[in-house]
């Protein structure tokens, strides 16, 4: 099996690799690279391209396009090595063994914390639940300095994003089907036990969904596809709205499978050195490269920006950063629960993620629980993802015996705590609203870690059939290089000119009650206005 597997792999290599060329000679000075295609990454390397400014992208995974077969991706019913960054088994759901490859999840073990993280050209839009989610100003306020001006990004970058990303909430005929039960279900036990619910703004193709339903377009979205990618094209990834625009500019290249080693600072306002290794989807480094740039822009997530800096300030090749870079690092509150007990779901279908629950008056603290299908459920039940303000606790350091960072998590912190207690207080309302003598659904809390193993394994998430909430995994890390620590409001690394952050790192820990996609594409279209004018009387 693993053989089959390894050849349908390498037949794919062809099509997404072939010989990588780029016009971009060797440290031969380019204006501009960005590191990182993810939400900050794609919107730097667009705006970059528009201000006619000749910019490079640095994707460490590959390209991922919708194939005619809609083939593209793994899925759960037969993983491969698509779907994990060069492990041997699979990153979520009950674990199988692959063949190592360049795949579209990447799974961090930190100490007391899993974290989940797309690869691929798009980032993490490629294995995100799609949710475009905008914070309420009370809550943001609580998370942001004052220097972030809520009204602004209201006003202006939210409303910029969406123009984009064209997200809409799911339409009421796709609701109205066996698909969506889970997320009518959902919707109609929150009411009974009276609170707020919303359908969330989603970028996806809802016409490429109806034809799933109808039997024209491969099921995926319908049947709860999306950590591996959604092979029907209905996700409305990055690679094919802001990138395709950037690439159209004719100034902005992308080069997948290219894996940023080190960063180094020429002098000042000489510029930086890139060092990146090339390799193929099976990890073997076809040649290492050194690019020079003026202006360096860093989106590789907050777990691969921090390493970056942290690799750069212990070499001594940013020598300047703040103490505080590794810092100020969380989990954006997010837990993991699956309820038991209850009337027929469909659980595994109806994907992304539809709707939430918003409990924002929630008397120990404002809590989100989000819809997730969660593949191989029993009927009866239901899993959701939830957000909370979590404090940023968290610390990355680096480890240079093994030159890689280590997250560590304080998942006994009186925050976890407090965000484990709030949503434990929410899910019982439910589960006491939808109380009848012939179904009694039921949650109980879960204190400590979860091995790799047990991520989001429906086997072990639930036990005996009860509910299960788990702070101990989070697929929105956030923070490590954040505001008004490490870089200004617009990214501005502290003594470094001409060094940029524009992704989650810049984030204290938490994007407020929501998930974050939107919140970190719309800080990075405020950063670029600010910083293409800067580049202009450079």
């Amino acid at each position: 099996m693993l053989l089959r597997r390894r050849q349908f792999l390498q037949s794919s290599l062809l099509f997404t690799v072939g010989m990588t060329t780029t016009t971009a000679l060797a440290d031969q000075p380019i204006q501009a690279i960005v590191i990182g295609s993810g939400f900050g990454g794609a919107v730097a390397a667009l705006r970059l391209g528009q201000a006619g400014i000749r910019t490079l992208v640095l994707e460490r995974g590959r390209r991922w396009p919708i194939t005619p077969a809609q083939d593209t991706f793994a899925t759960y019913d037969q993983p491969d090595g698509r779907s994990a960054w060069f492990r041997t088994t699979t990153p979520v759901y009950n674990p199988r063994p692959i063949d190592k490859y360049a795949g579209i999840l990447d799974l961090i073990i930190g100490n007391g914390i899993n974290i989940l993280n797309g690869a691929g050209v798009g980032g993490g839009s490629l294995v995100y639940a799609a949710s475009t989610y905008q914070p309420t100003k009370r809550l943001f306020e609580r998370v942001f300095p004052k220097s972030v001006k809520y009204h602004e990004l209201d006003r202006i970058y939210y409303p910029r994003v969406r123009s984009i990303l064209k997200p809409s909430p799911v339409p009421q005929d796709i609701l109205n089907t066996s698909y969506y039960l889970s997320s009518r279900v959902f919707l109609e036990q929150a009411a009974r036990a009276g609170l707020p619910t919303r359908l969330l703004d989603i970028n996806v193709d809802w016409d490429i969904v109806r034809q799933e339903i109808n039997g024209t377009r491969r099921p995926s979205t319908i049947i709860g596809e999306s950590w591996y990618g959604i092979n029907s094209g209905a996700k409305n990834s990055l690679d094919r709205n802001y990138l395709a625009q950037a690439e159209a500019t004719g100034k902005v290249e992308i080069l997948p499978l290219h894996v940023v080693q080190s960063i180094s600072e020429l002098g000042h306002k000489r510029g930086y050195r890139v060092v990146c290794d090339q390799i193929d989807e099976f990890g073997q480094v076809l040649a290492r490269h050194s690019f020079i740039c003026r202006h360096l822009f860093l989106a590789a997530g907050s777990l691969g920006t921090t390493k970056l800096l942290l690799k750069a300030k212990a070499t001594g090749e940013l020598r300047r950063l703040s103490e505080d870079v590794g810092k100020y690092w969380g989990t954006n509150g997010n837990t993991v629960a699956v309820r038991a007990g209850l009337i027929p779901t469909n659980p595994t279908q109806g994907g992304p993620s539809t709707v939430a629950v918003e409990h924002f008056n929630n008397p120990i603290a404002p809590t989100v629980l989000v819809y997730a299908p969660f593949y191989g459920l029993p009927q009866g039940t239901l899993g959701s993802l939830g957000l909370n303000i979590s404090q940023p606790d968290g610390q990355i350091t680096y480890n240079s015996s093994t030159e890689n960072i280590d997250v560590n998590w304080p998942i006994t912190s009186a925050s976890n705590q407090t965000n484990l207690q709030a949503a434990t207080f929410t899910y019982n309302l439910i589960d006491t609203a939808n109380t009848t003598p012939q179904r009694k659904p039921t949650t109980r809390i879960r204190h400590g870690s979860i091995p790799a193993s047990r991520l989001l394994d429906p086997d072990k998430l639930q036990s005996n059939l009860v509910g299960e909430v788990s702070g101990a995994s989070t697929v929105a890390p956030l923070g490590g290089a954040v505001i008004e620590k490490v870089c200004d409001s617009y990214g501005r690394v502290f003594g470094h000119s001409g060094l940029y952050i524009v992704d989650g790192s810049l984030i204290p820990g938490s994007a407020a009650c929501a998930t974050p996609s939107l919140t970190i594409a719309a800080l990075a279209e405020r950063s670029m206005d600010r910083i293409l004018n800067d580049i202009r009387i450079w």
